[in-house]
């Protein structure tokens, strides 16, 4: 299994503040449970795997004790936030929680991991980390586009060349300096963005793109659940 170099602390700031509306169920989608294990326990161990060192988890507020009664036995420490009214508000309160966390004050390396991608190969996540050491300032991972698209023009709609296209998963990295003046120019801008690396982009700072995995998937809705469930009970997902 690859890992990246260890060198100063790497942090992952996991987003698991959504409720889940789509897949359903009574707790947070982060708390549901493959295979016995939740969501957001298998992402830290997958981020953990590939070479992060401490992990932020952003969560709904009021939800913070049955996260961590989930990841009590997390392979590395994991510090709980409540998250805000959007995504990057969110990922921005776990850059606070970084900032002022001693034992983190040296970290260079920012992860941004969403985690219903709870299967995310260790190998993605040390390319990700590989690529920020090597002086990226944002990084995704991607996968080629499968599907046939169909853009809607008017009334219409025209083919589009999926050569081109890639989708995104995470986790993305950056730079931390990078993360943090996107996301204080955003807050002061009042912009709203879908993803971390559109919010350096808006700063000006190019993205670089990494190999990602299909294994990287999003549980979203109920079949993708049935799906990991399936993958699991028959070894073929950690």
């Amino acid at each position: 299994m690859t890992h990246a170099t260890r060198e100063v602390p790497v942090v992952a700031i996991v987003v698991a503040a959504g409720s889940g509306s789509r897949l359903g169920g009574d707790v947070p989608k982060a708390l549901r449970e493959v295979g016995g294990v939740p969501l957001v326990a298998r992402s830290v161990t997958q981020l953990a795997a590939g070479g992060v060192d401490a992990a932020v988890v952003v969560v709904a507020d009021g939800t913070q004790g049955a996260f961590e009664a989930a990841l009590a036995d997390a392979p590395i420490p994991c510090g709980i936030v409540p998250g805000g009214a959007e995504r990057q508000h969110s990922v921005a309160n776990g850059i606070s929680l970084i900032t002022l966390h001693g034992s983190l004050e040296d970290a260079e390396v920012v992860l941004v991991h969403d985690a219903a991608r709870a299967f995310v190969p260790a190998e993605v996540v040390a390319r990700v980390i590989d690529a920020v050491r090597q002086g990226a300032d944002a990084v995704v991972p991607v996968v080629p586009v499968v599907d046939t698209i169909r853009e809607l023009v008017d009334e219409a709609s025209v083919v589009i060349d999926r050569s081109a296209l890639r989708a995104v998963q995470t986790p993305q990295g950056f730079k931390r300096a990078v993360l943090a003046e996107a996301h204080d120019a955003l807050a002061e801008s009042g912009q709203v963005v879908t993803d971390d690396a559109a919010a350096a982009e808006y700063l000006g700072h190019e993205v670089t793109l990494v190999e990602g995995s299909r294994e990287a998937f999003k549980v979203t809705e109920p079949f993708d659940l049935v799906i990991a469930e399936t993958l699991v009970a028959r070894g073929k997902l950690s």
